[in-house]
């Protein structure tokens, strides 16, 4: 605590109390007297960054358009180089495609998302899999000149395999220029009812039983509840403590709670971390940890890496190489068929139990009634089922549009279908319009309130409602004055607000939803043409998803996959294909049985699997009990 000078006259001199003064006006230091410099390794020698990151740009943009880069790929190219550089950010795109050249120079798959997936640079170097010519990009929404923001790369890597890039950055840039930033975690409801609960001496029981009852929290009658709930436990509570525990309760509410770890966000300099941000040692060997909240970053100009674990890709992998053994030929993810109807109509009925992305109960729902038939139907999926549209009021209207499209395409095959407002066609066109994407938000404030880009780019930083709490209500005024300035009538901008009110409860970007739309893809077509393959990849990337491996089995029976009991005498840790090949109905190529690994029994440990998979080595077991010798089995293994 800061301690007054009346009670500081009392303990210390007044020399002293007046060498402090002395001490205060010679100490001129300002946060502006600090320079984050980028490490310099990604720079190919005789070249300047920018250089660099231009050669390795164009080199990518050859490879991505074999044919020749189409000229509104390389306009908006040089539009993003320009400002790059403008801004000073070419090493943080340099350092970014060193990362993931290196995750697929060791057979690694990972995709950029989130913002950067609106960047022609990042799809040309690789690290985002969004073609800008099959989509609208906003690279404000990345970038933004009126933003002194530094952008945000977010890459997913194999969950499985993600140590290894870390381990990488970490071995090039050690650890004394490289660090993970941290969390600020916040009391939530339940945590603070716990924490409160504690340091007042209730009964633990008490605590937890109405932490986990919590909704009535809010409910004037809280306090009546929480003496019923203390008296059926049997657990004594005052009148007078069970109204504090709910006041400071309430109070603690969004108050800090700790500083956790960021999941991957890590910071790289060309001199030491420490000079310029406070860092401490990990709970894990051999890692750092800055002390700084990972949105405090942005008041040093720290540019943050995001590198992000995602189980899809390790299923997808495994999925791909167990094809390229089964058919004999390699794949990527961009070798995989497009626009595959077997595939939409498998995704139609809602058969997608283990696909990325659709495959809960309550995008199960929405497929039937949205009736994906394309990619864009895929991107608007993905996105529809959250929080924040649905809250808006944006997915009855949307599939009132889609089925009012139908019937006009019916009738009036060559004109195009008409929205309500024209002149926003360029950010309604594509959801019939209906604002489903952060991005739609923003391009509406351009084209219809007059906003500036760097403005709409707050407007669609304040729908962060788990940062910013209200923050979005500042914006009311100038975006309904704008839309009616241009003649849009009141009722349109109320209902348009009114839907940027919902994506504060978690709405979509569109770059992202398109990132994770080809993953939902890709797994729908493996799925679909190659069950076993999919299965097998699934059960080995456990635990992921929904579901459990039961449940994944009983799918893939249900859809005559022949899997194959798990066996000591056969089974290795992991799941594997067997042959002979034989033909499942409506499956144009013969599948291979599945055999469950050794992985999938409950309580035996993947050191245990490995030592039984060797002792078998030397030759078939004789009983129960030479196996256990053999393969040093104990209680402890079982």
């Amino acid at each position: 605590r800061l301690r007054p000078r009346s009670r500081l006259a009392g303990l210390y001199p007044p020399a002293l109390l007046a060498a402090t003064l002395q001490v205060a006006a010679r100490c001129t230091f300002s946060l502006n007297e600090i320079k984050y410099r980028y490490p310099l390794e990604t720079v190919q020698p005789g070249m300047t960054a920018s250089q660099t990151l231009a050669c390795l740009t164009w080199e990518g943009a050859r490879v991505r358009y074999p044919d020749g880069v189409p000229e509104a790929v390389a306009t908006q190219v040089e539009k993003e180089l320009a400002l790059i550089a403008e801004c000073g950010y070419e090493m943080y795109f340099l350092t970014v495609h060193d990362i993931v050249r290196y995750a697929r120079s060791q057979g690694i798959l990972c995709q950029g998302r989130g913002s950067a997936a609106n960047s022609a640079v990042c799809y040309c170097l690789g690290i985002t899999a969004v073609d800008p010519q099959k989509t609208r990009l906003l690279f404000e929404r990345f970038i933004s000149r009126e933003r002194s923001e530094p952008p945000d790369i977010d890459v997913d890597f194999e969950h499985d395999r993600r140590e290894t890039v870390i381990q990488y950055i970490y071995d090039k840039y050690g650890r004394e220029r490289s660090a993970i930033t941290a969390v600020v975690i916040s009391y939530r409801t339940r945590s603070a009812l716990r924490d409160v609960g504690k340091a007042l001496g209730v009964a633990p029981a008490l605590v937890d039983a109405f932490a986990k009852e919590h909704h009535w929290f809010d409910d004037v009658l809280a306090t009546e509840h929480l003496l019923a709930l203390a008296e059926r436990l049997g657990e004594p509570l005052g009148a007078h403590t069970a109204a504090l525990w709910l006041q400071l309760a309430r109070q603690l509410r969004g108050f800090p709670r700790h500083l956790s770890q960021h999941v991957g966000g890590f910071v790289l300099t060309e001199g030491k971390l420490t000079r310029l941000v406070p860092v401490e040692p990990a709970a894990m060997d051999g890692r750092s940890i800055i002390q700084w909240d990972k949105d405090d970053l942005d008041a040093m100009g720290l540019l943050k890496v995001d590198v992000l674990a995602l189980g899809m890709l390790s299923a997808l992998r495994r999925c791909l190489e167990m094809r390229a053994a089964l058919r004999g030929e390699s794949w990527d993810l961009a070798d995989i068929p497009p626009e595959d109807p077997a595939t939409y109509d498998m995704v139609c009925r809602a058969d997608t139990v283990g696909v990325f992305q659709i495959e809960s109960r309550a995008q199960m729902s929405m497929l039937p009634r949205l009736q994906p038939r394309e990619f864009y139907d895929l991107v608007v999926q993905v996105a529809i089922v959250r929080p924040g549209p649905i809250q808006g009021g944006m997915v009855h209207p949307y599939l009132q549009a889609r089925e009012r499209r139908r019937q006009w395409q019916r009738t009036k095959r060559e004109e195009p279908f008409p929205i309500e407002y024209p002149e926003l066609d360029n950010a309604l066109r594509r959801t019939l319009g209906v604002p489903i994407f952060q991005e739609q938000v923003m391009q509406i404030a351009i084209d219809g309130a007059g906003f500036s880009a760097g403005q709409a780019d707050e407007l669609r930083r304040s729908m962060a409602a788990w940062r910013r709490k209200g923050e979005v209500h500042r914006f009311e005024k100038p975006f309904k004055d704008g839309l009616l300035a241009n003649g849009y009538p009141p009722e349109f901008a109320d209902r348009l607000f009114q839907q940027i009110l919902g994506f504060g409860e978690y709405g979509f970007p569109e770059s992202h939803a398109y990132s994770f739309a080809l993953l939902a893809y890709a797994s729908s077509w493996l799925k679909r043409h190659e069950p076993a393959c999919f299965l097998a990849a699934l059960l080995n990337a456990q635990p992921l998803g929904f579901y459990t491996p039961a449940q994944l089995v009983q799918d893939a029976r249900r859809h005559g996959v022949r899997v194959l009991p798990i066996d000591v005498a056969t089974s290795d840790v992991d799941c594997t294909l067997e042959e002979p090949l034989a033909p499942v109905a409506g499956v144009s190529l013969a599948q291979p049985a599945v055999r469950l690994g050794l992985r999938l029994v409950a309580g035996l440990g993947a050191a245990a699997a490995e030592r039984l998979v060797q002792a078998r080595g030397s030759g078939p077991f004789v009983n129960s009990e030479d196996l256990a010798l053999r393969a040093r089995l104990d209680r402890q293994d079982l």
